[in-house]
């Protein structure tokens, strides 16, 4: 591997770390904004972890977005690490990497399809009302 593409290896790593690193304060401080505590029991802990849960798709689909540009960027590295000294770098190094980064950069319009497909046009799941909950027997 030449010194340009491990140069380049650093840097994107680098700056992948920093963006999640600065993306995951910015999340935890909207989570813990978000949740309010008033004791009211069951229904207000599923209210609470649904609005907390609200944004995870589009962080997964950052998540995805940004390795998928990445392994594609590493898998033509590869493939030019390939052309340059065919006997040391096998093709299929390269191809996968691709093939990976295609998926995951596809993968985030996946999960909108399949959202859109079950019916709930992506919008949160409401929280049901437990009526009448008895564990204090259990009856044989």
């Amino acid at each position: 591997m030449t010194k340009v593409t491990q140069n380049l290896k650093m840097r994107l790593g680098a700056i992948a770390l920093g963006a999640s690193t600065v993306s995951a304060a910015s999340d935890a401080h909207a989570f813990a904004t978000g949740i309010t505590s008033t004791g009211e029991g069951f229904q207000n802990v599923t209210a609470n972890l649904t609005a907390s849960l609200q944004d995870i798709p589009g962080l997964i689909s950052a998540v995805c977005y940004i390795t998928g540009l990445g392994l594609a960027l590493l898998g033509v590295l590869k493939i030019k690490d390939h052309v340059e000294n065919p006997t040391q770098t096998p093709l299929k190094d390269g191809a996968i990497r691709l093939l990976v980064g295609g998926a995951l950069f596809s993968l985030p319009m996946l999960m909108e399809v399949m959202s859109t497909a079950f019916g709930n046009n992506g919008e949160v799941v409401n929280v049901t009302k437990v009526k009448n909950v008895n564990l204090g027997k259990m009856v044989s």
